[in-house]
This record gives structure tokens, sequence and C-alpha cells, in this order.
């Protein structure tokens, strides 16, 4: 696998990166140099063209996008999975002060984190440790010391059933009715065989 980014940048940087691409070689320019450096938390940095510096930012993409090359206009060989964007701003743009960007990469994942994702559910720490605790305790062959009014073990005293009793011992007589060899035909008694004689 590759290592691959995405660079989102603004349309007056990204004309000027296109610019830098498409000229050759021989030219001179001062635009000649690109540089991307992370601070310390590396979530933030600093993107530089030329002698221009731009702030960045690294969010989360709401989803994974896979990322894929062709050499011949057929075959499509997957080179990476890209689960993050390097958001270059303008000098005066405020930084994102979430982590994950909320937007996908094409227009019809805008806004995909509250429209195509469900909400993750409010919990409370201490109920998720009961259970976990209660969990446990199951797990081991124990019950549920936690459970309220209605709960495991109300449910598990209401629907426990009486055992029946187990059978009585029967005599060791043989029933007449089950396993008992068929008695052996003699073959002069034959009562199904055609008579020739006749």
């Amino acid at each position: 696998m590759e290592e691959q980014f995405i660079l989102r940048v603004p349309p007056s940087v990204a004309e000027r990166i296109d610019r830098l691409l498409t000229e050759n070689a021989s030219s001179s320019s001062d635009d000649k140099s690109l540089d991307l450096s992370f601070s310390e938390d590396g979530r933030s940095g600093t993107f530089m063209i030329g002698n221009e510096r731009f702030p960045t930012s690294l969010l989360d993409l709401p989803s994974i996008v896979e990322s894929y090359k062709t050499y011949d206009d057929n075959v499509l060989i997957k080179t990476a999975d890209i689960g993050q964007v390097i958001m270059v701003r303008e000098e005066g743009d405020p930084a994102p002060d979430v982590v994950e960007y909320k937007h996908g990469l094409t227009p019809p994942m805008r806004d995909a984190r509250r429209r195509r994702f469900r909400r993750e559910p409010d919990l409370n720490p201490e109920l998720v440790q009961r259970v976990e605790k209660d969990l446990v305790n199951i797990m081991a062959g124990g019950t549920a010391e936690n459970a309220e009014d209605g709960g495991i073990n109300a449910r598990s005293n209401t629907t426990k059933k009486a055992v029946p009793p187990p059978p009585a011992a029967k005599p060791d007589v043989p029933d007449a009715g089950r396993n008992v060899p068929e008695p052996l035909r003699s073959e002069g008694s034959d009562s199904d065989e055609s008579d020739d004689s006749m």
C-alpha cells in the first residue's frame, strides 16, 4: 500500500500549485518550493508555497475513502485507504475547533455526519459499569446482583418452572412392543410363494 493524503486548498493556492506542476523545470520561479510541516500536537501546521505560509489543520473524514490507480484503463488496483484530509486555510480564516470534518469529499456527502450516520446514544457511565460488572458475574457462573425491580433476577424468578420428579424405576420385564426379534420362518411354510403344481 502507498501512503496518500488529501490536500484541500483555497482556489488561489490551487492555481499556484497547478501552475507549478504544469510549467517545465527549466523556467525559474520563486514558487518552486512546496513544504508541509506540523506542530507537536500533530493536528495543526503550516503549508508553504514559495515564500508564503498558510495555516493547515489535519481533520478526520466521516468515512473511509478508497484510492485506486490503473495502468490500462481497464483494471483498477486499490492503493490506499484514506481517512484524513489536510485543510489549508487563508491567513485570516479561523481554525476548526473539532477533530472530525463534518463533510465528505463529494457533494452527496455534504454534512454526512448528521445526515447519514446514527447519533451516538447518551449513556450513563455508572449504568455501563454496573451492567459490565453484572455480565462478568454472570459469565463466572454467578447472578446479577445489581438488577433492579423488573430486571434480570425478577424475570428469572417468575419464569422458573417446577422441575418434575424423575420417573419411577421400571421392573426388569422386557416390553412386548419394543426390541423383540421377529420369529424365524421355515422355508417350507412360505405362504406367499405361488403353487406351481396347478
